[in-house]
């Protein structure tokens, strides 16, 4: 493990950006980012915009180590190249941002008000490619929809289960139950989840860290014991939807929880924009996550 990552993830002032999405959430991406399913042809073309999408922002004069901690990545994009250098790599060793890498394959069906993740067979190669690649942690999603302990325990526990496969190859990962913001049981599931959570960070070991990716809460306040706790190296949180000027609202009254915002970052940016537009833009979106997670 890189202990000046280490260091940077654990007290730094910033947040992490989430480039991570994948094949289903790709062309809304590219929709919102002013480009229409009419203008490429296929998965080539498409994943090749999303990834010119992704280094224009990691190129950008606004995006750097300085508000910017960490950044996750998608696997195609840690195994593409930014100006003849590996994605992770350029982001470390040009931009002062750690590499986390987006590793699940997406979601079960829902049962018993929840979607675990679907299986990772082919996951301690992929570890092994990411370490390759000098990337710190790795980062993967369940959704919780419904307050059913049965189903809420079951995803904590595989988000753990995982996690431990991932310590033990030498990396950070980030646990994320993401509590969808449409529940109308939110307040209640967050309550079941972060019992769930406190009960295996409690079973860790003094040498097993993680870090927690979790919706913003109804309570201020609610994730104080999570922030506070040995085993965590910083707790983040998802936009999960809403609305950047909503999400930092929002997150600015949750004390030491960060940003780890995808939609919400890139909100109005677009391919049609000039350069100077585009960074002023992403200059402003960045400044104001990073205000909203240093209160």
């Amino acid at each position: 493990m890189n202990n000046e990552q280490f260091a940077k993830v654990k007290s730094g002032k910033g947040f992490i950006a989430a480039l991570d999405q994948s094949g289903g959430s790709t062309p809304k991406a590219l929709m919102l980012y002013g480009i229409a399913e009419s203008e490429y042809s296929g998965d080539e073309q498409m994943y090749d915009l999303i990834h010119a999408m992704r280094t224009r922002i990691i190129k950008s004069p606004a995006f750097s180590g300085e508000r910017v901690l960490g950044a996750i990545l998608f696997e195609m994009t840690m195994d593409r190249k930014i100006d003849g250098k590996g994605s992770a790599e350029f982001l470390w060793e040009d931009k002062g941002v750690v590499p986390f890498l987006k590793i699940d394959k997406g979601l079960a069906d829902e049962a018993d008000g929840v979607q675990v993740m679907k299986p990772m067979p082919e996951l301690n190669a992929l570890l092994e490619r990411a370490k390759q690649h000098g990337v710190f942690g790795t980062k993967m999603r369940s959704v919780i929809k419904m307050a059913n302990e049965k189903g809420i325990k079951a995803v904590v526990s595989q988000q753990f289960e995982v996690g431990k496969q991932i310590i033990a190859a030498g990396l950070v990962p980030i646990i994320e139950p993401e509590v969808d913001i449409k529940s109308p049981q939110k307040a209640e599931a967050e309550a079941l989840m972060k019992s769930a959570i406190l009960s295996e960070l409690n079973a860790l070991s003094a040498d097993q860290n993680v870090m927690l990716k979790l919706t913003l809460p109804n309570t201020a306040g609610f994730f104080d014991e999570l922030v506070a706790h040995p085993r965590v190296v910083r707790v983040v949180a998802l936009s999960g939807g809403y609305s950047r000027a909503d999400a930092n609202v929002a997150l600015a009254k949750n004390k030491g929880v960060i940003a780890s915002f995808s939609r919400a970052l890139t909100e109005g940016l677009s391919a049609k924009q000039s350069d100077a537009e585009f960074d002023a833009l992403l200059n402003s979106a960045i400044q104001s996550i990073y205000d909203a997670s240093n209160t």
